[in-house]
């Protein structure tokens, strides 16, 4: 019943679309020509042509939209992976780049650069993230935060945890530049003074902590095994009071700068451990875990990654003309999202099942074979109830042999004169009709019958969910094989092998009926 409950609930998320998306709508294109492996992107705001993109080992800019790309930076030594890339707040032609080997900045759009952050160490060099304000530059290493407050000519390493930890992810908002919040391995910290105190918000959890509750929606073995912990944090663009804390357990919201989270469900989210979030400006929220990238409104999640040919996505990015930006292992991927106001009939589950027939359809095809109709007690209840109007018929016979006659011939001579004798076989029969009308009220047939309804719904109910989750596993597998390469043919294989399967299921179930109405 769990697996059905997540299947049920992953095709539920194909009528509704959060966000306003329209799945029909979203087609992935490849714009990362063959750059593999990018870690992050960033769009000009201004002008969404010109596309900058940090890999394993450079700087790739596009300046016409994905058509082409050229590679405009190569850090030192032997780590080259740039981890993340912001505009300077004094214009878009300067721009920094976080990158394995320290912190890196250009003022003339990528032409040339300077190193102005190094580590001691190789954890201090490994820089994730950064984030700008009006009088500081706040740097977040493997080894801890740095801030520097000269434009990057001297840093200092803060104190406590937050110096020591991991740093995961920086965000704030210019109009409140004095509010930084910083997340870490350990848990999320906000300071009120623009770094001069740090207080912890929010306090990871460990594997030791979870409850039964934590296995529900579906939660994968593998994922059991994980730690729980800090992934990511975001702000909202246009409310700063608004946080989103990514994590191994879901996504945790707060509406009072961190003071209180809540968790945002979990329903239609495969894989709970979120790895990213993004933020739109009109208040959309977009995740990213093992499974693929979500949106999420009205407490579900949608799935937007359907034909995604990608496995591993780790930055997520939007332009000012909607276009949603995708940068993983297999490169970097671009989706309009289209606010539609509905998807109508030209939904992902009307695409994957419209030569087949519907889920009503074969729930009736079912019930029908199992004989489980529920018009069939409705009929034995009213059978019952005319049953009292019918009389009872009895009839009866009787055979009567006792009866001795005498004969008396008053002759003396005659043979068996004055002689007893047996006398002709006697018939008794009768014919009865009668009425119980008590009946007409209560019937004791109808107690029989509820017994025998109670049976039936409880079969009908296990037919009923078996047909269900087999039916939108099938679709669920159709989806899935569309997503594999010709050249994985063993996983093809056994995929196909399954949908065989299925299908067999469903016609054992319903008495062939599902082969037979498939469209060839």
């Amino acid at each position: 019943m769990e697996k059905y409950a997540i299947v049920l609930a992953v095709i539920l998320l194909l009528f509704v679309s959060p966000a306003g998306v329209s799945l029909a709508d979203i087609v992935w294109n490849d714009i990362g020509r063959e750059n593999l492996d990018l870690r992050t992107v960033l769009i000009d705001p201004d002008n969404p042509e010109v596309i900058y993109s940090g890999s394993s080992n450079a700087v790739l800019k596009s300046e016409d939209g994905g058509e082409s790309w050229r590679s405009i930076f190569t850090g030192r030594g032997t780590n080259k992976g740039v981890n993340f890339l912001l505009f300077a707040l004094n214009g878009k032609n300067s721009l920094y780049a976080a990158t394995g080997s320290g912190l890196y900045f250009s003022h003339n759009g990528g032409k040339n650069w300077s190193r102005i952050f190094k580590g001691r160490d190789y954890l201090e060099n490994e820089c994730t993230t950064i984030a700008l304000l009006p009088a500081a530059i706040y740097l977040g290493t493997k080894a801890g935060l740095f801030v520097s407050r000269d434009k990057g000519r001297s840093w200092q390493r803060q104190e406590g945890e937050i110096g020591k930890a991991p740093i995961l992810a920086i965000t704030s908002n210019l109009s409140e530049p004095n509010f930084i919040y910083v997340a870490c391995a350990g848990g999320v910290f906000k300071t009120k003074d623009a770094g001069q105190s740090w207080e912890k918000i929010f306090v990871a959890h460990s594997a030791e902590e979870k409850n039964d509750n934590d296995t529900e929606n579906g939660a994968d073995e593998q994922e059991e095994a994980t730690v729980s912990s800090i992934r990511y944090l975001a702000i909202e663009p246009d409310n700063p009071n608004h946080l989103y804390l990514a994590s191994g357990r879901g996504v945790y919201y707060s509406q009072d700068r961190g003071l209180n989270w809540e968790p945002l469900s979990t329903f239609g989210l495969l894989n709970r451990d979120v790895k990213f979030l993004l933020i739109s400006a009109e208040s959309h929220v977009y995740a990213v875990t093992k499974s693929g990238v979500f949106a999420y409104k009205d407490e579900r999640w949608q799935e937007l990654s359907l034909g995604l040919a990608t496995e591993d996505i780790r930055f997520l990015a939007l332009d000012k003309e909607n276009n949603l930006y995708a940068a993983g292992d297999k490169g970097l991927f671009k989706a309009n999202l289209v606010y539609a106001q509905g998807s109508g009939r030209t939904d992902m589950l009307f695409l994957y099942s419209k030569d087949e027939p519907g889920i009503n359809e074969v729930q009736q095809a079912a019930i029908k074979y199992a004989e489980v109709e529920p018009e069939k007690i409705k009929i034995w209840r009213e059978k019952a109830a005319k049953s009292a109007l019918l009389p009872k018929l009895s009839i009866g016979i009787d055979r009567n042999t006792t009866d001795l006659w005498h004969w008396e011939s008053g002759s003396t001579t005659k043979p068996d004169d004055d002689t007893l004798v047996r006398g002709r076989d006697s018939l008794d029969w009768d014919v009865s009709l009668s009425w119980d009308l008590s009946e007409l009220i209560w019937n004791e047939d109808q107690t029989a019958i509820d017994v025998r309804s109670k049976l039936m719904v409880q079969l009908r109910d296990d037919v009923l969910d078996e047909v269900t989750k087999l039916y939108f596993e099938r679709i669920r597998l159709k989806m899935e094989l569309d997503g594999l390469s010709i050249e994985d043919r063993k996983k093809r294989f056994e995929k196909e092998l399954k949908l065989r399967e299925l299908t067999a299921h469903l016609d054992a179930l319903t008495g062939g009926y599902f082969s037979q109405q498939i469209t060839p």
